[in-house]
């Protein structure tokens, strides 16, 4: 059932850092594209990160110089590598993949995990 499984989520201060990973099965690792989102209370989710399987990275312009993702084909593994949070980074983060037929979108992910809660006090 769980085809996407995150973890590393958790409270920390502004200016700390957390690391998320994204464990998924072989078939859809191999692949699909790899990405993450969040989502904050009354917020639309919004696209964070994405990874291809051939390496290319793409940031939300709010992640750029403060999140790092990092795909391991050996672990099946997606990282999310975050620095310098502020408060506005609270929110539940998804891991998801991309059907390969279609653009990165809310009606295009193939597989959700369930979610990992990022809070950041001020």
């Amino acid at each position: 059932q769980e085809q996407l499984v995150e973890s590393g989520g958790g409270a920390v201060q502004a200016g700390g850092s957390l690391r998320l990973s994204c464990s998924a099965s072989e078939s859809i690792f191999s692949i699909n594209p790899m990405g993450w989102y969040r989502q904050a209370p009354g917020k639309q989710r919004e696209l964070v990160a994405t990874v291809t399987r051939g390496g290319t990275i793409n940031y939300a312009e709010f992640a750029k110089g403060r999140f790092t993702i990092s795909r391991d084909n050996a672990k099946f593994t997606v990282t999310l590598q975050m620095n310098s949070l502020k408060p506005e980074d609270t929110a539940v983060y998804y891991c998801a993949t991309v059907r390969p037929d279609r653009p990165w979108s809310l009606t295009s992910i193939a597989y959700w995990g369930q979610g990992t809660q990022v809070t950041v006090s001020s």
